[in-house]
């Protein structure tokens, strides 16, 4: 069976540049376009709309795009069925996280699985975590590492890996930010730090909150890593997971803050979609875990 046009498809469907799409399923721009134009052609509709600068999903291309995904997954589900038993399963797996996450989990996760499903091939995408879920709901990627929500869609499935305190910290040395923090802390004289959304922005916001704080905030930064390195830097106080700090080339220019009442810890683990999970690939992959 020639999944390839779906395949391409998606991948347009990903980045909506052509150029970055033939360059990921490396093909020809032309034969990215050749293809998708038969598809449009055999389905009877246009599936993108394009000029010269930019392109975008007409709403039919939306509802096949659906499609597409579904069927990419069955056929897994069906291929690997019918080879089980017979040959090792074999295909691609998408994987995103942060690049903490990466060096902090995904290695020994790899180590591992690559030994007992050699010919599964791993497609890592990195960047930030606060994107992490939003991509396994769009379906971009098969699998995540990232932190728990409070609330989680119930579309998806999580597994826990590991635990992590959310902890403020502060430059080990700045004379004028040590001064508003000798004393009880005036939490709306010291600049904040903080990333721009997500799970420690949610509760970081709810814990000013509960204490009657409008907090005076510095910078708003996309990323853990960053909030580390303005901190080390002098700019302010920032809260991070731990786990980002122990494994920060910065580390040893910032301290934790000893603050009360402590904020509540990061559940780290692996998400995928639920329907997903029906891939034995990526079943194979999830369950791996202990």
């Amino acid at each position: 069976m020639d999944t390839k046009s779906l395949k391409l498809f998606i991948s347009l469907c990903d980045s909506l540049h052509f150029g970055r799409a033939s360059e990921a399923c490396h093909i020809s721009p032309s034969a990215l376009t050749r293809t998708i134009k038969q598809l449009e052609e055999s389905l009877g509709v246009q599936l993108f709309e394009r000029d010269n600068r930019t392109v975008s999903l007409t709403k039919e291309g939306e509802r096949f795009q659906e499609y597409a995904r579904e069927a990419l997954i069955q056929w897994d589900v069906v291929r690997n069925s019918l080879l089980e038993g017979a040959q090792e399963l074999q295909g691609e797996i998408s994987v995103y996280c942060s690049v903490t996450a990466s060096y902090s989990f995904l290695y020994d996760i790899l180590s591992e699985f690559r030994q007992l499903h050699p010919k599964i091939e791993i497609k890592l995408h990195t960047g930030d975590a606060e994107n992490a879920i939003p991509r396994v709901l769009a379906g971009d990627e098969d699998i995540t590492i990232a932190a728990r929500p409070d609330s989680m869609p119930a579309s998806l499935d999580f597994k826990h890996i590991a635990s992590s305190p959310l902890v403020f910290i502060a430059p080990k040395l700045n004379s004028e930010l040590d001064q508003l923090l000798a004393g009880p802390m005036n939490w709306a004289e010291i600049p904040m730090i903080l990333s721009e959304e997500g799970v420690s922005r949610k509760r970081i916001d709810r814990w000013f909150k509960q204490h009657n704080v409008k907090p005076l905030i510095y910078a708003q930064v996309a990323g853990n890593e960053a909030i580390v390195s303005m901190v080390s830097l002098g700019f302010g106080v920032g809260v991070v997971p731990k786990i980002v700090l122990d494994n920060s080339p910065l580390s040893g220019r910032v301290r934790i803050l000893p603050v009360e009442p402590q904020l509540k810890d990061y559940d780290v683990g692996l998400f995928a979609l639920k329907k997903k999970l029906q891939s034995p690939l990526i079943d194979a992959f999830w369950s791996q875990i202990r």
